[in-house]
This record gives structure tokens, sequence and C-alpha cells, in this order.
């Protein structure tokens, strides 16, 4: 027996008057839910044009963040002043340039002919672009691995210092070379290092002499490396304690009680905690492989020669201000830039394949 809705078990029909009010209160339901309804597909069509708009209007956001746009805005204008506006001067690159073409050096630039690719042609076939590119290559190898895992060393060195006071001071003298110039730095590795230095005085009182490493080319490259760390090694270890700063100590406390040893937690706790630093200081490290120094070779370029001390930075300086060939400097300028472009993009993807974040994200 199959039994109709609004029916009685037994099969009969409840009288009329039980069966209105149960209609008048489904169709009240009916009227309350519609508006509620309504609303929410209201709700959600809204959400929906607002994802498809995407972003809070122009209008809203400058009202919101005024007051850091105008205080950014003097960062951006100097930004757009002296990185992206000198960026327009690469056109000589591709001309003849002549300073003296008009009564000006910008004008010039409209009244100098177009050669192409000549200067890159001519860049390929200099043998001494290419022997400053060999040597540029070489500091930059051997910085890597001699300066790079310095600061991380002293950093971890001056973590394990339990004293605040003591660590405080470590860091300050360690951080103090940093501010000095290169003019500086040159000048207390020749009062050391030198000819008349300190060592080669002292050595000649014991009866040795000859000992003069600020003009041995062959160690040049050395030198320059130690000065480097010297200078700023500093400045890498403020980075990599922030880094270790934030490393949770209960990892340590959980690492101590599985019976990890000190090399132990180093290694499986201090060193996971740098690699994001790691990774993105490399890959900004990778960037400046063509930019190795200016100032520090220049101001040592007469004491062992060029062809231990030209690098690309150099080379430039010599082509361009010394002898007047603007063009071809911009050439060499401008396919140094692009290298180091790549290069930034590689090692980031690299950063990547290692689970990294580096420079950007994906």
């Amino acid at each position: 027996m199959s039994i109709t809705a609004g029916s009685r078990p037994d099969g009969t029909r409840p009288p009329a008057a039980v069966e209105e009010p149960r209609a008048a209160a489904a169709a009240a339901t009916v009227k309350e839910s519609a508006p509620l309804r309504a609303g929410r597909a209201g709700r959600a069509g809204g959400a929906g044009r607002a994802g498809r708009a995407g972003k809070v209007p122009l209008r809203v956001r400058w009202r919101r963040d005024r007051a850091l746009i105008l205080m950014t805005s003097p960062v951006i204008t100097l930004l757009l002043l002296f990185n992206y506006v000198p960026l327009l001067g690469n056109v000589v690159a591709f001309q003849d340039y002549d300073p003296y073409a008009s009564s000006n050096g910008i004008t010039a630039v409209f009244h100098s002919p177009w050669v192409g690719f000549e200067q890159f042609s001519r860049m390929v076939e200099d043998p001494l672009f290419w022997s400053a590119t060999q040597n540029t290559v070489v500091l930059f190898v051997l910085q890597l691995v001699l300066f790079f895992p310095v600061p991380i060393a002293l950093a971890l060195v001056i973590n394990s210092v339990i004293r605040p006071r003591v660590r405080a001071v470590a860091q300050a003298i360690m951080y103090l070379p940093h501010f000095f110039s290169w003019v500086l730095v040159v000048t207390v590795f020749q009062q050391i290092l030198g000819g008349a230095g300190v060592i080669a005085q002292t050595l000649e009182e014991h009866g040795w002499s000859g000992f003069d490493l600020m003009t041995d080319a062959d160690l040049f490259k050395y030198l320059v490396t130690a000065q480097a760390v010297w200078k700023d090694a500093g400045w890498g270890i403020i980075v990599f304690l922030a880094a270790l700063s934030a490393v949770s100590t209960d990892l340590y406390e959980a690492a101590a009680m599985d019976g990890a040893g000190r090399w132990r937690r180093m290694w499986h706790v201090t060193l996971p905690a740098l690699r994001p630093v790691i990774a993105l200081l490399l890959v900004l490290r990778v960037g400046d492989a063509l930019s190795v120094g200016f100032e520090q070779f220049l101001l040592q370029r007469y004491a062992v020669g060029a062809g231990a001390s030209e690098v690309l930075d150099t080379y430039v300086w010599n082509m361009g201000i010394q002898n007047g060939d603007f063009s071809y400097a911009a050439a060499v300028g401008l396919a140094k830039g692009l290298i180091g472009v790549c290069l930034v993009l590689g090692a980031n993807k690299f950063a990547h394949l290692l689970g990294e974040q580096g420079v950007y994200k994906k």
C-alpha cells in the first residue's frame, strides 16, 4: 500500500482545518527564504564581480597609501634619474659618437653616425678585452671561494659566544672596516705589506730583504681578495647573524636531547636556517661577477701593471675616459650589463631548483 503526500499512515487524509495551517506555514517559509536566497546570490555575484575586478580601485588605494607613496617618491625620483635615465645613453654603443659634433654632448648623439654592431665586433676582436675578461673571471671565482664562506664562518663563531658584551664588541670591530674607503684600505695594506711596511722593516732588521707584496703581480689576485675580506666581511656577518637570531632555541634543545653534539647541531639546525640567506646572497654575488671592483684596482694599477690589475670596469674607464673612445666603452659596458642580467636569472633559476626563493619567487 502506498502512502501519498499529506496522508496519514492509515491512508486517510487529514481534515482541511489541519491541512490549511500547514500550507500557510510552508508558503510563509518560502516567502522568508526567497529574500535570503536573493541576498546570498547578490553577495556571491558581488564577490564574483570583485574577484573579476581583481584589485581595489586606484582612487581607494591612493587614499589608503597616500602617505607611503609620498615618502617613497624622493627615492623613486633619484632611482629614475641616476639608474634608469642614463640607460638611454647606451645608444652611443651603436654609433661612432663624437661629443664635438654639436654644441653639447647630449645633442651630439643626434648628429653622430650610426655604425650598428661595429663596436661589438671590435670588442670581440680586441685581445685586451679578453685579457680584462679573464682577469675578471679569475678574481670572481677566487673571491667566491675564499671570500663568500668567511662571513658565514665568522657569524657562526660570534653566535657561539655566550656573553653578549663580548659578542657586541667583536661584531663592532669586524664591521668597522666596512666604513673605510678603498684609499684607506690600500694605505693600510701598504703600511703593513709594502716595501716600506712593518713586515718588510722587521725582516730587514733580521737580515732579510726584498719583501714587497704590494708590487708582486703574481700574488695580486690574492692580495685584492684579502683586502675585500678585511673590508666587507663585517657586513656579511650582520646579515647572517640576523638570520641566526630567527632560529628557535627549541630546535637546538630538541637536537641536544636527541644526542646531537655541537657540530651536529650546526650541520642540521644552523646551516639549514642560513640556507635561504646564503642562496639570496649567492645570487646577488653572481650578478656582480663582472663587477669585481673599480677603485680598488685603479688605485693599485701602476704598482703591479695593467696585465694583472686590468678588469672590465677599469678597461671601460681607460677606453672611455682616458682614450675618449666613448662608443666602444659603451659597447663593452652594455655587454657586461647584459651578461650580468643573464647570470642573475640563471643563478635565481638554480636557487629555485634547490627549493629556495632567491631574488624573486617563481
